[in-house]
């Protein structure tokens, strides 16, 4: 422990103890709120949390089935808790919202399969078609997150996500059957807009449903899916668009629209629960009842004052504004955004004649866009198991107890994949090599971007584990906004200058920002977590546990 840390914690206890001075027995504590309060350091040793917090708190803190990790959040006794549901269910649900969170990308990536066509139907450029069209529906995604998520909180998970999901589809629709390309435009933002919510919800339903020690592998699914989404859309329908219209390949994405929309309908479940005001109220399984919940009844009725509108519009800055947040956010802007620019671009390089391109058929070039599909399995498998491998090592070498940073080791492995793959794409793309070698460098490229965005999302959901939504939609923005200016220049620059030199100067970006940013947070960043604590002095319930804890042994370490 550096003495600079343990000034830190030592100055958030004497605050605390100024506050409140009064006696604090441990029956008193809420074991519900433990595991949030002491954000990103989590007992789950079951003999470590024995000495941590004392005999009379440990007997009461459940268990996994086998007794080897305490379960963070702790589940309460009532059947309705989304973590006392049965694995089968949970499965389901983490499913239903990975498929959910595929349309929104899948739907923006028809637009590089139909590029060509589409620029013949409206006579103009692929350029203009990909600026409006391709371009600004990206841009909306990110900033759809934002909007969704306060209303998220406000009126539950489940009617946020039908009402969008079911708009969404109707502008794909019209998309389908656009007369102009003004209106083709517009009804292309407008989807991306809408069905941008499961990229939100996703992050809240893993940690309604999952405990701690699973999220990082249920997090990989479910980012899998986001990723796997623009490259799914090339390689399906680069086949069809080159033998029949590209209407053909919006309304197969306005049927996958369907089938996630009746998912939702009949299979998914509110999973928004306060443990902290027990009994909750049962609620009646009836078909009057779910419609209700479905279509936001339930959620408007219920409403509660906190939070207030002016809470949750202001809430996002709240966490922007932390230094670990901002950091880390900047880096992953450029790890996945110039892994958008690649699966936007390279269709470009690929159809382009010599010398820019390799002048390759479109049905080449669609068996190509399988490398990214096939790459992000490999990636949710590594990513698994490599996960599972850093949380364990961590817990064992820390006397069972688990700190947030240990997510980043990840990142190493990440960002050594990436430089590669990105030297390897950019060193075939200008010197024309085998196929081969666009596919290897393409591949090891997209496992890194898997990597690396799985290690940042489980990152900041265990430093910020009351803001899923807010780190979500976050997320989104930057990875989104990157993407969506990469697309500008990245051909013109490898036009010029060759992709050699664009895809090693991002390759580069990315590892000066992994240099800067990712040692400095294992180093610092359990300071700057400590130091969120003492802007959390005026809630009663949240200074006697903080009180108990901090005289507690290891409290701070």
């Amino acid at each position: 422990m550096t003495s600079e840390f343990k000034l830190q914690g030592d100055q958030v206890s004497n605050e605390i103890l100024e506050e409140k001075d009064e006696i604090v027995r441990p029956a008193e504590l809420d074991i519900f709120a433990i595991h949030e309060l002491i954000a990103g350091r989590l007992v789950l040793d079951p003999q470590e949390a024995r000495e941590e917090f004392g005999d009379e708190i440990a007997s009461r803190l459940k268990l996994t089935k086998d007794g080897t990790k305490v379960l963070w959040p702790q589940p309460s006794d009532d059947p309705q808790d989304p973590q006392n549901w049965s694995d089968y269910k949970k499965n389901v649900q983490l499913a239903i919202i990975t498929l959910a969170a595929i349309v929104p990308d899948f739907n923006s990536g028809i637009g590089i399969a139909s590029v060509f066509p589409l620029a013949k139907q409206f006579d103009t450029t692929t350029g203009r078609i990909n600026n409006l069209t391709s371009n600004w529906s990206i841009f909306l995604i990110g900033w759809g997150g934002l909007f969704f998520v306060m209303l998220i909180r406000r009126y539950g998970r489940l009617p946020i996500l039908f009402w969008t999901q079911l708009l969404g589809l109707a502008f794909q629709v019209g998309a389908t059957f656009a007369p102009n390309l003004k209106v083709f435009a517009a009804m292309r933002c407008l989807n991306g807009f809408f069905t941008t919510c499961p990229q939100v919800t996703g992050l809240y339903t893993i940690t309604d449903l999952f405990p701690f020690h699973l999220q990082a592998r249920k997090i990989n699914i479910w980012t899998m899916g986001v990723i796997l989404a623009p490259h799914l859309s090339p390689f399906l329908f680069g086949f069809l668009v080159a033998r029949t219209t590209w209407r053909w390949a919006y309304g197969i994405g306005s049927l996958y629209g369907l089938l996630v929309l009746f998912l939702i309908i009949f299979f998914m479940e509110e999973s928004m629960y306060n443990r902290y005001e027990q009994p909750v109220p049962p609620i009646q399984r009836t078909f009057t009842t779910r419609l209700m919940i479905l279509l936001g009844i339930t959620g408007i009725r219920n409403v509660k004052p906190n939070p207030t509108w002016s809470e949750v519009v202001i809430s996002p800055l709240k966490v922007l504004w932390r230094p670990h947040m901002l950091s880390i956010l900047l880096f992953e802007a450029m790890v996945f955004g110039f892994g958008i620019g690649i699966n936007v671009t390279n269709t470009i390089f690929l159809q382009s004649p010599p010398p820019v391109g390799f002048g390759l058929d479109p049905t080449i070039v669609s068996g190509i866009y399988a490398t990214p599909v096939i790459a992000v399995f490999i990636g949710e498998i590594l990513g698994r198991y490599l996960n599972d491998w850093v949380m364990n090592t961590e817990i064992k070498r820390n006397n069972g107890v688990f700190k947030a940073e240990a997510r980043l080791w990840t990142c190493y492995v990440g960002v050594t994949l990436y430089v590669t793959g990105f030297v390897i794409l950019g060193s075939a793309l200008q010197n024309h090599f085998n196929q081969s070698v666009v596919i290897i460098g393409w591949a090891i490229a997209q496992v890194a971007v898997l990597v690396n965005t799985v290690a940042v999302y489980a990152y900041c959901n265990d430093c910020f584990p009351r803001r899923q939504g807010e780190i979500s939609a976050l997320l989104n923005l930057v990875r989104t906004l990157g993407g969506f200016s990469v697309t500008y220049f990245q051909v013109p620059w490898a036009t010029r200058h060759g992709a050699l030199q664009t895809l090693g100067v991002e390759a580069a970006i990315v590892a000066g920002l992994f240099l800067f940013i990712i040692p400095i947070l294992q180093w610092k960043g359990r300071f700057l977590r400590v130091s969120i604590l003492s802007s959390r002095l005026k809630n009663t319930l949240e200074l006697n546990i903080l009180m108990y804890l901090l005289s507690a042994r290891n409290a701070f370490p």
